[in-house]
């Protein structure tokens, strides 16, 4: 009987414990991934190619699917790199993308972001989409392993 005592303790007591450190692991997690994608955006409008590098995974990619009215979609993509070149290559406008509410999901090491944005060249607007972004966790942090967007121009 006391063995059931115990057991019924443990279950009521002490599993609600085990389930906020979860809850608060998870929290840390996810504003971790958080963190991330802002700082993208935050080294984009900067120019800023060393800190647009460092939130990249050694082996990321990043594909784009094109949308133009009449016209079939096309879908490029390139290695991280090619994007952290572009980003570092004197320009004349800034780099804005603005992006809505961020839904984060994340299972152990891999964590998923997506959101809507608008992309701007200083005031002016250029397009508009949706960014899924795939994270990993390594010992250096999370790290952007993979970027799909849309790019189209009607964003009503």
């Amino acid at each position: 009987m006391m063995r059931c005592a115990s057991i019924w303790f443990s279950l009521f007591f002490l599993a609600p414990s085990a389930f906020a450190q979860s809850s608060e692991t998870s929290q840390s997690s996810d504003d971790a991934v958080r963190a991330v994608v802002a700082e993208l955006f935050d080294a984009m409008r900067a120019g800023d190619s060393t800190r647009v590098r460092n939130v990249f995974h050694e082996d990321a990619r990043l594909h784009s699917s094109i949308l133009r009215s009449g016209a079939p979609m096309v879908v490029g993509g390139e290695s991280a790199d090619g994007f952290v070149s572009a980003v570092g290559r004197p320009h004349t406008e800034v780099w804005d993308e603005r992006v809505g509410e961020i839904h984060i999901q994340i299972d152990g090491g891999l964590a998923a972001a997506w959101m809507y944005y608008s992309f701007y060249l200083d005031d002016n607007f250029s397009h508009c989409g949706v960014n899924a972004i795939q994270l990993v966790n390594t010992e250096g942090g999370w790290k952007m392993l993979n970027i799909v967007d849309t790019r189209r121009s009607d964003c009503e």
